[in-house]
């Protein structure tokens, strides 16, 4: 997710599942209106939809911009917002039609209209701001108005996933009278017809008020939401929740600072942990053209050893859990294949007697390169975990070499790895954004890898199933592929997780694989 690569940690960090409780729950009743505090430890990179594509901005825009589709809780299947009714035209996958709403306007009063919604779109394309969404968009060739109320979006191949791309913060609807068609505003300013309208926002705060003129499906639970900023700072996050400066935590924590916020507020009650699922995941991808790397022997012989479940536990103290398929648990048409074809738990025997099969008899020497700078200070303990269960096979001499991001990223280019890590945090939740940006030609692994019943056959069919259920047959033979080839290993995929204190409800609704966090939500009692 967000220029195609996954975050530096986890969603949130988390604590053991034993710890975890069913508080924050509610029905669908509305709380008492009051204001919610929150703190979050990442960044927000943009308030303008055109450049932001990290989840802090994207937190921002699924809060203050309205799309015309979104994802209900506890959903992966978007479903009409701005819009009244959204539909692919004739069967097809390439002719996209919506009707908006009427009476929409933006917080500011000024009308919403089809021209707002194609210049949104539009100016994203032309901008393509380096850090914005616009890969998300490429499939539009042409998007039409025949009247103010009707958008017709004409693409230039078969998008079954469009409505998908399009419920995301790549949807993002903004005021053509407040943009600049070819230039980001910068004023840190933001004009939508969401649930909430931006009051204030500097390098400390970010504060929203309830968009009175807001028209859509949300159901509003609380008068405003207040996010401070701690920039990285867990000790602080940790001490602000403590004193009650905060009323929960979100976003940016490891495993390790989580379980210091817990021994921070050891024997205070009141302070609870919400768990939620995430369809964010971690793989170990190899470099097809290596030496060593590049023999499949040695790749199944990794995939017989290395235990995801120690690796889990250990480094990640239970806040993901193990993952055996490039598409996560939750989306739809998950399938354990590396699971069935190498098992959960190491196989050493079947380790050596594939390598023994290819001739390889002597250790082989391995590099497993690692950038905490990108996902997190946890990559490099758990690069040096999976070295130490190649060695202790007897058959690896594993080493672990970790380099700040922009080095990583240039050596990955140039084929100086043989084995490397990659994170993904998806852009919206369909299988679709755990594969088709994996294969092919400028694939974001960078691997190497290709393969013609993939790219040839297989994407272009799930991509063009508006039925979605009717591509499962093709990401079942797509994981199996894959399993079998291993240009990646899948090791984990995470938990979502936060902290508040027990007047706080509503936060299971938050937390989801669609990974909006919907402010509207929570409320305070």
């Amino acid at each position: 997710m967000r220029r195609n690569q996954s975050l530096p940690v986890l969603l949130v960090g988390g604590l053991a599942a034993g710890l975890l409780s069913g508080c924050g729950t509610q029905d669908d009743a509305g709380g008492t209106g009051k204001a919610v505090v929150m703190g979050m430890s990442d960044e927000i990179q943009a308030t303008d939809p055109a450049s932001g594509y990290d989840p802090g901005s994207w937190l921002l825009f699924n809060n203050v911009f309205q799309s015309l589709m979104s994802f209900p809780k506890g959903s992966s299947t978007p479903q009409p917002e701005a819009a009244k009714e959204c539909r692919f035209e004739s069967g097809g996958s390439t002719t996209y039609r919506c009707t908006l709403r009427s009476g929409l306007t933006f917080s500011n009063g000024d009308k919403l209209t089809a021209r707002d919604v194609k210049f949104s779109f539009d100016r994203v394309l032309k901008i393509n701001d380096e850090l914005g969404p616009g890969p998300l968009l490429t499939s539009i060739g042409k998007v039409e108005t025949p009247d103010d109320r009707t958008v017709v979006f004409h693409l230039k191949f078969p998008d079954a996933t469009f409505p998908s791309k399009i419920a995301s913060g790549a949807g993002s609807i903004v005021d053509h009278r407040q943009y600049s068609f070819d230039k980001l505003r910068t004023d840190g300013k933001a004009v939508g017809s969401g649930v909430y309208k931006l009051d204030s926002y500097n390098k400390k705060q970010a504060v929203f008020s309830v968009n009175s003129r807001y028209e859509g499906t949300a159901q509003v639970k609380n008068s405003g939401m207040t996010m401070k900023l701690f920039h990285n700072n867990q000790k602080a996050l940790g001490a602000a929740l403590k004193k009650g400066d905060i009323d929960l935590a979100y976003r940016g924590l490891t495993a390790k600072d989580i379980e210091s916020i817990q021994d921070s507020v050891t024997g205070d009650k009141g302070i609870d942990v919400v768990e939620g699922s995430s369809a964010e995941v971690q793989h170990l991808v190899f470099n097809m053209k290596d030496p060593v790397a590049g023999r499949l022997a040695v790749r199944k012989a990794m995939a017989y050893l290395i235990n995801r479940n120690a690796l889990v536990t250990d480094v990640y103290r239970s806040t993901a859990e193990p993952l055996y398929s490039i598409v996560p648990a939750g989306i739809a048409s998950h399938r354990t294949a590396f699971f069935d074809m190498y098992g959960d738990n190491p196989k050493p025997d079947k380790a050596a007697q594939t390598l023994r099969s290819a001739g390889i008899t002597s250790k082989v020497k391995l590099t497993l390169w690692s950038t905490p700078s990108r996902y997190g200070p946890a990559t490099d303990e758990e690069f040096g975990a999976i070295a130490k269960q190649l060695n202790a096979s007897g058959l690896f001499d594993a080493t672990v070499k970790s380099v700040p991001y922009g080095q990583y990223e240039k050596g990955i280019a140039a084929g100086k790895y043989g084995v490397y890590v990659k994170g993904w945090v998806p852009d919206y939740p369909d299988a679709d954004n755990f594969t088709s940006p994996f294969f092919g030609k400028g694939n974001v692994l960078g691997n190497n890898y290709s393969n013609k019943t993939i790219i040839n056959n297989l994407i272009p069919a799930e991509s063009s199933a508006t039925d979605r259920t009717t591509a499962s047959g093709d990401f079942s033979e797509l994981q199996d592929i894959v399993a079998t080839d291993l240009p990646i290993l899948p090791l984990w995929q995470g938990k979502q997780y936060a902290v508040a204190h027990d007047d706080i409800t509503g936060l299971e609704w938050t937390l989801d694989a669609s990974t909006v966090f919907r402010f509207w939500e929570i409320s305070k009692n």
